[in-house]
């Protein structure tokens, strides 16, 4: 019987939470530059293709080398990334596909040149990630509100600083502008505080930090299992 979340239904600009941990738990990001080239992918997936730096570096005999590599596919207007959290052995998505199945191509393309790039690293072989990635549509805007405060709160598990770690949540609270990042979509909420339920939250921050309902519960059995 296939896993739990691993059957996708893909729509027309539907939103997804898309996540996926290492094989057996392991980590997945052992230093401070898995992260950044697991970053640089993402970038890569959801700008421009004229904005892909195409130069490579490496030493080789001692010398600092440059070659040119081939671009890689762009979805920036197919995919609009909401929301990210990348943790030491999973990580979380929160994206809006634009037509009707892009989020296929995205995922392969984003797991296989992270996983080559870890094993040539690490001098590994084999899988990296514990199979397929999962894909959970949001069907509420309450869900994806909560689901973004679930992203944005996952690395309380290793830090107090929010700000510090790997994720969009700099982006949220304007202290960070990054293109490839789309906010906007849910602030919206709290700037129209169209939902009765936040009127009194006076901000985002208010809302991921001090609410007092854990979004886990709102959000059930679809997260990370």
């Amino acid at each position: 019987m296939p896993s739990r979340n691993s059957l996708k239904i893909y729509v027309e600009k539907g939103f997804y939470h898309i996540y996926n941990r290492g094989v057996e738990k392991r980590i997945i990001f052992e230093d401070s530059q898995d992260y950044k080239v697991f970053l640089r992918y993402i970038k890569e997936a959801f700008s421009p293709l004229e904005e892909q730096d195409l130069r490579t570096k490496y030493i080789m005999q001692g010398l600092s080398l440059q070659s040119i590599r081939r671009p890689v596919k762009s979805y920036f207007e197919k995919i609009d990334l909401i929301a990210y959290c990348l943790m030491p052995n999973h990580f979380h998505l929160l994206i809006k596909q634009k037509d009707f199945d892009s989020i296929q191509g995205l995922m392969r393309s984003l797991m296989t040149r992270y996983s080559m790039y870890f094993n040539k690293k690490y001098d590994r072989v084999g899988s990296l990630f514990q199979g397929r990635y999962k894909a959970v549509l949001v069907a509420s805007e309450e869900y994806l509100l909560h689901l973004s405060r679930y992203i944005h709160l996952n690395p309380r598990e290793y830090t107090d600083d929010l700000l510090s770690a790997y994720s969009s949540y700099p982006e949220y609270l304007g202290k960070r502008q990054t293109p490839w990042i789309k906010p906007e979509t849910v602030l919206s909420f709290f700037n129209n505080k169209v939902l009765p339920e936040f009127k009194k939250v006076n901000s985002y921050k208010s809302f991921v930090e001090d609410y007092k309902k854990d979004s886990a519960i709102f959000l059930g059995d679809l997260i990370l299992e």
